[in-house]
């Protein structure tokens, strides 16, 4: 598949792979996101609903390519065995009928090896779809970060996803519609002030020092995504886990995505 500069960022590159030529970041129904409500429909077209037959929805994750989604390792127990697997592209609404929604179920799922944990680093799935995506104005790919691009405490980013409104909610996940949270990145957890949590390099936290919003159960394997200008979005994080929910100097915990650029490079660009 040929390499597709996506957009530049303080001199970085910023790439995404694809099979047509198609920008990656930019969700073209939506000119302005507001966070921290139910997202407009078409705002986040590379949210993907993984869902597992006997279970229904169960994790997020993200288009990257036509034939590829970047999730969390922890979504995939057993990734020998994926035959309940079904992924939604271009979906709004987790019951319902979606009209733009495409489903594909999963060809193969590739994880780090040494895995074992999201607290043991290496939270991060690539996902090949049995079926290639057809892009739409609903089904886009996110961008990729490169291996050296870093996004400063304080970045404002989004993670969306399906999962809890809050801590202990009692809502059907099921009646959900998609929801964009707004975050800020944050370099560190282990303060005087947080639970001693190791912070690997592969990680990265996001939230709000007085908590009140984060993601969820639910979310797992969603992307947290930062704007860089011009309406582009990059895939700073992959939610990967935390300490309660929304918790006061709880942060949630993401895979860095940058940190995994050379695995999904030579596993699904080579």
């Amino acid at each position: 598949a040929p390499r597709i500069l996506c957009c530049l960022y303080q001199g970085l590159p910023l790439t995404v792979f694809t099979d047509l030529p198609v920008a990656c970041g930019r969700p073209p129904l939506v000119n302005r996101i507001v966070g921290g409500s139910e997202a407009q429909e078409g705002a986040w077209p590379w949210q993907v609903d993984i869902q597992v037959e006997s279970t229904g929805h169960v994790c997020g994750g993200s288009i990257i390519s036509r034939r590829w989604v970047l999730s969390a390792a922890h979504c995939f127990p057993n990734p020998s065995d994926v035959s309940s697997y079904r992924l939604y592209m271009g979906r709004y609404q987790l019951n319902g009928y979606n009209q733009f929604e495409t489903l594909s179920r999963v060809r193969m799922v590739v994880i780090p090896e040494g895995y074992s944990n999201p607290q043991g680093g290496s939270d991060i799935a690539l996902v090949q779809l049995s079926t290639p995506v057809t892009w739409s104005d609903r089904i886009q790919p996110v961008c990729l970060p490169s291996a050296d691009l870093h996004f400063k405490s304080g970045t404002l980013c989004y993670v969306t996803g399906w999962g809890d409104i809050q801590e202990g909610d009692s809502t059907p996940k099921w009646f959900g519609s998609l929801c964009s949270l707004s975050t800020q990145s944050l370099s560190l957890i282990h303060s005087s002030n947080s639970d001693p949590v190791v912070i690997l390099p592969d990680m990265i936290c996001a939230g709000y020092k007085e908590g009140g919003k984060d993601s969820c159960q639910g979310d797992s394997g969603g992307p947290l995504v930062c704007s860089v200008g011009n309406g582009t979005w990059i895939q700073a994080g992959i939610v990967s886990f935390g300490l309660g929910c929304a918790q006061r100097n709880r942060p949630g915990v993401y895979s860095k995505v940058s940190s995994f650029a050379g695995f999904i490079h030579s596993t699904v660009f080579t």
